[in-house]
């Protein structure tokens, strides 16, 4: 008897959490390995968050909260969305997730039935067609260009739309690109949604890391129309070093806000309590330690980006955000779990194969590690590129 339900086991498992934990493996082996795979800050959580997360344990903040989360935390990241994103929200139309991913299953659950589709630009998180397919929905995945920053355009996005269309996901600074949607380009994506009634989904937790003069817009605030449609996601984890904290939320209309709490209610209840009162900190503390961090960030992108243009059989478009180079290995020939498999075994470093953002010929490095990490593995990647 198969006891598997048929949704859960046609979802495959995260290949990019599946390479951490094989070079993780290997350097308690002993074995010198270099890894770009993990896709979270190397740098320890603010002192003054992990100290209000202590004080919060010390009173006995210890027991259920709303299923929403704290109404302090709801409040803050509302006047954090106000200052920061131009957007207006009310409390009661946040909920507070067990991390982004969370929030991100939890607006797709709550929107999307079984048979519909939900078109997602490719590369995309290795996420976010699971999730759909999780809930009986289609993903639609539409190949975006390289020449075009791997950005969907409103054309593509018009071309893959089909009356069963019910949603689109933008990832704005993206995962595995970096690249990041202009005003302008959001603003086209945003009017053709609404003119069709399709629920955007605007995953923007990496607001925070965005590069040389660009700036990041959310999506809803562009008009009253684009913002009755979309769903904001975003969290904690890229802009303060909490990844393991996990905490994300959602900002969305009235009706999806409350069907996303009911569901909510029903599953975690609420994320963990005296995190909350560390979120709180991260939103009220000195924003300083934001910058620091998108300052170091910007000195390991531009030294990569210099390192991975010297070499001649890749090619690579220069990300704008987050903290990821998604490297072109067409020239080379090998499909990319083959080449990440022979990258790992010969040259000990560790990166994430491409196919898993549905970008065969690519492998996606990680530069949340440090530049002695980033120096020794783009020697060994160099290297190893020259052999092939």
């Amino acid at each position: 008897m198969d006891f598997i339900a048929k949704n859960v086991a046609e979802v495959a498992p995260s290949m990019t959490l599946s390479i951490t934990s094989q070079a993780k493996a290997l350097k308690k082996q002993g074995v010198d390995v270099l890894s770009f795979g993990a896709g979270e800050p190397d740098f320890n959580t603010p002192n003054h968050i992990v100290q209000a997360a202590i004080k919060a344990l010390n009173d006995g903040q210890t027991r259920y909260t709303e299923s929403a989360g704290l109404v302090e935390l709801r409040e803050a990241i509302a006047a954090k969305l106000m200052v920061d994103n131009n957007l207006q929200y009310e409390a009661g139309q946040i909920s507070v997730n067990c991390g982004a991913k969370h929030s991100c299953y939890n607006a797709i659950l709550a929107t999307v039935n079984p048979g519909d589709e939900v078109i997602i630009p490719a590369p995309y998180w290795t996420s976010y067609p699971e999730m759909v397919r999780l809930v009986g929905g289609v993903p639609v995945i539409v190949d975006t260009k390289q020449e075009n920053g791997w950005k969907i355009t409103p054309e593509e996005f018009e071309d893959a739309m089909s009356p069963l269309t019910k949603m689109i996901i933008i990832n704005s600074p993206g995962n595995p690109t970096g690249s990041v949607y202009s005003e302008d380009e959001l603003r086209k994506l945003g009017e053709i949604a609404v003119g069709e009634g399709i629920v955007i989904l605007s995953d923007e937790i990496y607001e925070k890391l965005v590069y040389g003069g660009n700036k990041h817009v959310s999506l809803a605030s562009l008009s009253k129309d684009i913002y009755e449609h979309t769903i904001t996601i975003n969290g904690f984890s890229k802009a303060y070093a909490m990844t393991g904290w996990r905490l994300g939320y959602t900002a969305a209309p009235k009706k999806i806000a409350d069907a996303i709490d009911t569901l909510q209610s029903h599953t975690t209840s609420n994320p963990t309590t005296f995190a909350q009162f560390g979120a709180i900190a991260a939103l009220q503390g000195d924003q300083q330690i934001v910058a620091d961090m998108r300052d170091e960030f910007d000195v390991r992108r531009q030294y990569m980006l210099n390192r991975l243009q010297g070499i001649k059989n890749v090619r690579v478009v220069e990300p704008l955000g987050a903290f990821y180079f998604l490297v072109n290995i067409e020239p080379i020939g090998i499909k990319s779990v083959n080449f990440c498999e022979k990258l790992l075994s010969k040259a000990k470093v560790a990166a994430v194969p491409g196919v898993a953002f549905g970008a065969e010929h690519t492998v996606r490095f990680s530069y949340a590690t440090g530049l002695d990490v980033i120096n020794g593995g783009m020697d060994r990647f160099e290297e190893f590129c020259a052999q092939h």
